[in-house]
């Protein structure tokens, strides 16, 4: 295994490794979100869907923004999310 031997090799792995962590930590708390509105949407209780799902959108963007995940994949999630939360507040007005 080649280690960094440059001053601005060293530096860009550093770089590096606290950018990895980052990005992380974000997707950990994307996939927690988003397991969290799929559960109070299984579990009926449609405020607390919203509020989460709000937080949920709101992270995946700024995450899409940042270039931590791809736009697209950003746009399929948000989306999936929406129409399971469309369809329990369609399931409540009836």
């Amino acid at each position: 295994m080649k280690l960094a031997r440059s001053k601005s090799a060293i530096k860009r792995h550093r770089q590096s490794l606290k950018r990895r962590e980052r990005n992380r930590a974000v997707k950990s708390r994307i996939k927690t979100l988003i397991k969290d509105v799929i559960s109070s949407i299984d579990a009926k209780d449609a405020e607390k869907a919203l509020k989460i799902f709000r937080e949920a959108v709101s992270f995946v963007q700024k995450a899409s923004r940042k270039r931590v995940i791809p736009e697209n994949t950003a746009s399929r999630k948000i989306s999936g999310i929406s129409k399971k939360i469309n369809a329990l507040l369609k399931e409540k007005s009836l």
